[in-house]
């Protein structure tokens, strides 16, 4: 089952792969003479202190495409010629080992680091540790400040974006996943941190990689360009003429054009947004049509149904055998109520008593004659 997914993902991939350009036609001349301008003005802007410290600043490409892509991307852009120092620092995330302690955990992968040589990892982190230590708000803050760069174990890359906050993503410093398992290990961390990475958004039509340093030499900083060029239009998800401007720009330059695309791919999209439209109209047309009929089949049902109706029987009215006995009226009125016995309510609730009966005075006593 996994074979056949992966013959089918490599299939899509070779049928989008056929709707792009091969290759974008860069014009190498005028590229190398774009980066010996931009390293011109970087040495006209650059102080004292700043030789000495030899510090240098980054160089970017900036590419405008025609279209605004339909879903974000990131994509890695391995690169000929390292952008990073040695002096840069580096940080790995590490999942938490069974059994092990965070200390144990910590010296058990920088034990790894060391056995397959690997040298430009300055820290590891167990994933425990970053649970605890640096949860509160300006922990984040104070470990974002103090690398350069944030690796992750494969393992743990998807559970790492509720803890480390917002910010790493603002500043483009994102971990970057690396299989620890890998026998090649030195050489695969050695391509992340020497390459760079490119972040498309579904939001703009606008992207930005950084793809070497003003320290570098003009044609190692051209064959970075052209790399990740190449790369960038090959693993790019989209379809149909890609980009329309790149730019060459430092951190406080202008950006100079190394690239313009043709104008007849304008047309090309102007032709493909056409054709998109009549698709819409067309189904837009076709779900009218089967509404239509629907309706029009519903009130056809409804006529036959009140063309066919049936009379309504005629039902005889039943007369009753025996009529309801019709109390008769006293000459008084109503039958009257009898009293309530004594000892009980009566209707407004009194008690009735019974009065002994007192003989009157008048009345003599009657003697017994013996």
């Amino acid at each position: 089952m996994r074979k056949h997914q992966l013959g089918y993902l490599d299939k899509r991939e070779e049928r989008s792969m056929a709707d792009k350009p091969e290759e974008l036609p860069l014009d190498r001349v005028q590229v190398k003479k774009a980066v010996q301008a931009l390293q011109a003005f970087l040495k006209t802007k650059s102080t004292p202190d700043s030789l000495l410290l030899d510090e240098s600043q980054h160089l970017s490409l900036l590419f405008t495409l025609w279209k605004i892509p339909k879903q974000a991307q990131t994509i890695r852009i391995p690169l000929p010629y390292g952008i990073r120092t040695d002096t840069d620092e580096v940080c790995l995330f590490t999942r938490d080992e069974p059994n092990m302690t965070p200390d144990q955990t910590q010296r058990f992968y920088k034990k790894l680091l060391a056995e397959r040589g690997v040298k430009n990892v300055t820290e590891v982190i167990p994933y425990k540790t970053l649970r605890t230590e640096y949860k509160p708000f300006e922990a984040k803050r104070r470990l974002l400040g103090n690398f350069d760069m944030f690796l992750s174990d494969d393992r743990i890359r998807r559970l790492l974006s509720s803890h480390i906050g917002k910010h790493f993503y603002e500043r483009k410093k994102e971990p970057l996943s690396v299989n620890l398992q890998s026998k090649k290990l030195a050489l695969d961390i050695q391509r992340t941190i020497q390459g760079t990475t490119i972040s498309i958004s579904k939001k703009g039509c606008c992207c930005m990689a950084r793809v070497a340093h003003s320290g570098m030499a003009a044609d190692e900083i051209a064959e970075n360009i052209d790399s990740a060029v190449s790369t960038i239009v090959t693993k790019l998800r989209m379809k149909g003429p890609l980009i329309k401007i790149i730019h060459l720009k430092s951190q406080s330059s202008v950006a100079l054009p190394i690239y313009t695309s043709n104008l007849s791919n304008l047309t090309l999209i102007e032709e493909t947004q056409k054709q998109a439209r009549t698709a819409m109209d067309a189904k837009k047309n076709a779900s009218k049509q089967k509404s239509a009929k629907k309706e029009q089949k519903y009130t056809e049902k409804n006529s036959g149904a009140e063309g066919e109706e049936e009379i309504p029987q005629l039902v005889p009215i039943v007369t009753p055998k025996k009529k309801a006995k019709l109390e008769k009226p006293t000459k008084k009125g109503l039958a009257k109520v009898p009293k309530p016995t004594g000892g009980k309510k009566g209707i407004k609730g009194k008690i009735t008593k019974k009065v002994a009966k007192i003989p009157p005075q008048n009345m003599k006593r009657k003697v017994p004659k013996s």
